[in-house]
């Protein structure tokens, strides 16, 4: 099987397959745009209530989302506009990556060329968004027969899909019964410094719980925001899981006094449409310099130049006593929370987020810009989320609460 990464005209024979919801999963809404079908993962109703520009760019990063059909095809080709972030003064971050998946296994690999760049000065807070042509991602060699086939679209690249290419039918593929699970959480539940969209942390745990993955990983809109938990109350799922806290303390959103009764609010929405799913409570993994130190989060541009953007804490300690939250807090006060509903919904856990990573793997893998895990980190916070949450003994294998403790 070979991939490439260059537009190439319709070659004769190719059939072209319209892309519509029933070859889409993990989107929440399509936007018709100029060039094709934009996936988005908040409703256009949740858009239109934030002009939050960072919001806006990740929830159109489609992280999670997948092409998935039946085929015989030997070759695919999906034609699309992407858009590429970029930072001012630094080296081109890695080009998106699609995941060819063929019959439940990882088959190829493909990129599109030109596309969009978004130009960020970190330094201003300013962007440029710089127009650039559609590229192809293409698999060829597939093997010659009928398969199931899903392509897991680049979860740090905005994606407009133009057009899907076949050298013989496609039809939607039936979903098959797995249960769907819908995750939301922040730039690490998002994907940041992961490999591939298929080696996400949360797309490696959907593969071993055997789950149909929702990823409402958002990059820095982790905020308890009403109109997500109304997203998330109105999507069909059959287990749902919610990682709270380190956007709160990178944005410095809110005071501890209203920490809680949004958490509350938070989960009373999606209990309004999931009163009985089991819903897990997830606290934030280890972030070594917010553990006690409140945001927020800036920028470090020293070693910039050398494509190294790393982050620093820019709160002080002392004002925890005002009410300003950090990762500690936040712990407490989660566990506390929860463990106050589950006296009136069995149905909901908690886990805390130092059992996927803690002191230890920090130690042996630190965050590379002291906030985001990197390749090697994801697969193992996908891991232990899988055999935690998963597992024989997980709160999504039954429905007794529990908490998981660090």
């Amino acid at each position: 099987m070979s991939s490439q990464h260059d537009p190439a005209p319709c070659a004769t024979g190719r059939i072209t397959t319209p892309v519509t919801a029933e070859l889409l999963r993990g989107a929440l809404d399509l936007e018709h745009t100029g060039h094709g079908i934009l996936p988005h993962r908040l409703p256009a109703r949740a858009r239109a209530q934030c002009a939050d520009g960072q919001l806006a760019m990740a929830e159109a990063q489609p992280s999670g989302v997948r092409l998935v059909f039946r085929t015989r095809a030997t070759v695919i080709e999906v034609d699309a506009l992407r858009t590429k972030n970029a930072y001012q003064g630094a080296p081109p971050r890695p080009d998106g990556v699609y995941d060819l998946f063929v019959d439940g296994k990882l088959t190829g690999q493909a990129g599109v060329s030109g596309g969009n760049v978004l130009m960020m000065d970190m330094a201003t807070g300013t962007a440029e968004t710089r127009p650039g042509p559609p590229g192809t991602a293409r698999f060829t060699g597939l093997p010659d027969r009928v398969k199931d086939v899903e392509i897991w679209l680049p979860h740090n690249e905005i994606t407009e899909l133009i057009a899907l290419r076949t050298d013989a039918p496609v039809e939607p593929l039936p979903e098959g019964g797995r249960k769907k699970w819908l995750h939301h959480g922040s730039s690490v539940s998002h994907g940041s410094n992961a490999a591939s969209p298929s080696a996400t942390w949360p797309a490696l745990a959907a593969a071993v719980g055997g789950v149909e993955l929702t990823n409402l990983g958002l990059g820095g809109g982790a905020l308890l925001d009403p109109f997500t938990a109304r997203a998330i109350r109105d999507t069909p799922a059959d287990l749902i899981s919610i990682k709270i806290g380190i956007n709160l303390v990178n944005a410095d959103l809110m005071r501890l006094r209203a920490f809680g009764p949004a958490v509350h609010g938070f989960l009373d929405t999606i209990r309004e449409g999931h009163p009985t799913t089991p819903l897990l409570v997830v606290s934030p993994i280890l972030c070594p310099i917010h553990e006690d130190t409140p945001g927020p989060s800036a920028p470090d541009f020293s070693e910039l130049a050398a494509g190294e953007l790393r982050f620093q804490a820019a709160g002080d300690p002392a004002e925890r006593a005002a009410g300003k939250l950090t990762l500690n807090i936040i712990r407490d006060e989660l566990s506390r929370l929860v463990q106050q509903r589950a006296a009136d919904d069995p149905h909901l856990h908690h886990l805390d987020g130092r059992a996927l990573y803690g002191e230890a793997d920090a130690a042996e893998l630190p965050l590379p810009d002291r906030l985001h895990p990197d390749a090697a980190t994801h697969r193992r916070i996908g891991e232990r989320f899988a055999a935690l949450a998963f597992g024989a003994d997980g709160p999504f294998a039954g429905e007794r609460a529990r908490s998981v403790s660090a």
